[in-house]
């Protein structure tokens, strides 16, 4: 379908009030699938005119068949009602399967539309955004417009198209009796727009308090966040939380099914006076206490006429209220959309071609929230194949530097430049290709370890993942277990301990090959073998590349080409280790309160190994 390609339109709330642009986006939904709603319409014109045919020929039958006793008429007739009352039942099993395909359909472009845009999204909006609240725009939101998409769409035309035919038919039929027939047909809509917006804001206060309970179970139900609970024995509390969002989000929820059903109820009693009418103004005529020509064949079809004429009023009533409450389903999923993409390609961007891999930060600034700077004219260069060592107590701005390199975030002043061209300016994709990452939380999918390692480059042999895992030293310790690499790891990879979670990461970005490194090394909640075998692994891995590490081990200060040390978003201090010692300044201190300890801790291990 191509979201992408409608919504820049659908966007501008200027060109009327917001509900008529939700309603016009809504519709824009159903422009690739024209055929098949095309097909959905002669459907519904076709039954609607074999409805009004078994009234009619009830007529016939009474006033012709019975009453003067024409049987081989009568046969004929009845013959004809059961022929027209099944075809219009084969044309509604057609009607209801094109429907069905173009209700599905659009669920399928709705979702996958706002899976693909959520990904194009920054880390920006996934920092603000809880994902129980993402989840619910799928799996309640979604689901919900579903039954609005495949049932409404239908029932506003059906009814529509079956008003004007049942209409038509009865005034060409007898005209007195259709104006008696259609004077309390205004009454039905008389408080229906004020239970419609009723039912709108109750809608939305439940599916935002749809979305609070989805969060709360994803956050307390989710490996670690059950450990926590668990770790402070509040599964009490929780529950008791739980419990009370539980019983608001029922409240909201009989508040909303109940809006309007006394009035709707009240309407079935418009339809009993209706027919009343009929028979009255029928009956006096007939019965000649006024001129007239009706007959009683005349009177029963223009009754059983009432149900296609009411009952599709009713009907529209009914559906605008649903509308009203389904357009905040609408209005909630069009926000995703409408999220700006802050990190895109800019207009004639290129691709960016094999790297040297050379990094420079010009006069860098940047604030996550504004006039709140997190980065201050930060700048420095990294030639081809250089260790850059991140120094500095935490919030200086490490981990912001290394997330501008690959362009999560945008950069609120100067540049950023790879060989030499700014990231801005080239394509994300070409971008992404170039860089690997080795986060301090290592993230793995609750699969095989295999696919994990994979992830680093699709369609990679097994011999190469072998040789990935070989060289992140994690080889042995995969083939140890019963399932060897078809493993499952867990969620989040629970069933590992961090060092091996680390070294499987390590093993992805070994895979993926890329020319420029970026690590976040913490190893300090490591045993000293883990830490010695990731050591160990990281080493071939930063071999021959341009890194950039935020530093947690002394081996990799020491080994780096250049030390920047980090204090209140700038660089305070760079150069090398022992140059920076001797300076006697931010980094000497760091190095006495971090490393010495280390230092001793390094020693100790190294002369328990001899």
């Amino acid at each position: 379908m191509g979201w992408h390609g409608f919504s820049p339109d659908w966007g501008d709330t200027r060109a009327g009030t917001r509900e008529h642009v939700s309603v016009r986006r809504i519709v824009r939904l159903f422009r690739p699938y024209r055929l098949l709603v095309v097909g959905v319409l002669l459907c519904i014109i076709v039954n609607a005119a074999l409805g009004v045919v078994p009234p009619f020929l009830t007529a016939i039958i009474i006033d012709t068949g019975i009453k003067r006793g024409h049987l081989a008429l009568l046969i004929e007739l009845t013959v004809l009602t059961l022929l027209a009352i099944l075809a219009s039942g084969l044309v509604g099993v057609l009607q209801s399967y094109f429907n069905n395909i173009i209700g599905q359909r659009i669920m399928s472009d709705l979702r996958e539309d706002l899976y693909r845009h959520l990904l194009d999204l920054s880390l920006r909006f996934f920092g603000r955004t809880k994902l129980g609240d993402l989840l619910s725009r799928f799996n309640n939101d979604i689901g919900g417009i579903q039954s609005v998409v495949t049932n409404t769409f239908v029932s506003i035309v059906s009814s529509v198209i079956t008003i004007i035919v049942t209409l038509g038919f009865m005034i060409v039929y007898n005209l007195p009796l259709t104006i008696v027939a259609c004077v309390i047909v205004p009454a039905f809509a008389i408080p229906t727009r004020q239970i419609g917006r009723i039912r709108r804001k109750l809608s939305r206060a439940t599916q935002e308090k749809l979305s609070e309970l989805g969060t709360f179970l994803e956050e307390t139900l989710d490996i670690s966040g059950i450990l926590l609970v668990k770790n402070f024995v509040r599964q009490r509390y929780e529950h008791d939380r739980f419990a009370a969002t539980s019983r608001d989000l029922m409240t909201l929820q009989v508040r909303q099914n109940m809006v309007g059903r006394w009035f709707f109820n009240f309407i079935t009693l418009f339809g009993a006076i209706g027919a009343a009418l009929i028979y009255f103004v029928g009956g006096l005529e007939a019965n000649q206490v006024i001129p007239g020509t009706i007959t009683v064949g005349t009177i029963v079809a223009f009754v059983a006429l009432l149900n296609r004429l009411y009952s599709p009023t009713t009907q529209l009533m009914n559906v605008w209220v649903d509308i009203q409450g389904s357009l905040s389903l609408f209005d909630r999923v069009f926000e995703m959309f409408d999220e700006p993409l802050e990190i895109a390609d800019r207009p004639g961007a290129m691709a960016l071609p094999a790297t040297r891999g050379a990094i420079s930060f010009d006069q860098v600034e940047f604030a996550y929230i504004p006039e709140r700077p997190v980065l201050r004219e930060v700048s420095f260069e990294v030639r081809p194949g250089q260790l850059v060592a991140l120094v500095g107590p935490s919030g200086a701005g490490k981990t912001t530097v290394t997330m501008l390199i690959p362009r999560l975030y945008d950069v609120t002043g100067g540049a950023v430049r790879i060989d030499g061209q700014d990231v801005r300016d080239v394509q994300l994709a070409s971008l992404g290709e170039q860089i690997g990452m080795v986060t301090q939380e290592t993230y793995l999918f609750h699969t095989t370890i295999r696919e994990n390692i994979a992830y680093g480059r699709p369609g990679a042999t097994d011999d190469d993942i072998i040789a990935a895992a070989r060289a992140a030293y994690i080889h042995d310790f995969i083939v140890s277990l019963p399932d060897g690499y078809d493993t499952i790891v867990g969620e989040r990879g629970y069933k590992l301990s961090g060092g091996e979670k680390q070294r499987l990461a390590i093993a992805r970005v070994i895979l993926k090959d890329p020319r420029i490194l970026i690590l976040d090394e913490a190893t300090s909640s490591l045993d000293s073998q883990s830490e010695a075998l990731i050591q160990a692994a990281l080493e071939p891995l930063m071999r021959q590349r341009t890194a950039v590490v935020i530093a947690h081990r002394l081996s990799t200060i020491l080994a780096a080409d250049q030390i920047l040390v980090f204090a209140e978003g700038q660089i305070v201090e760079r150069g090398t280790h022992h140059d920076l010692l001797e300076a006697g300044g931010l980094y000497a201190t760091l190095y006495q309160q971090q490393f010495r300890a280390e230092t001793e801790r390094m020693t100790a291990l190294a002369e328990g190994l001899r």
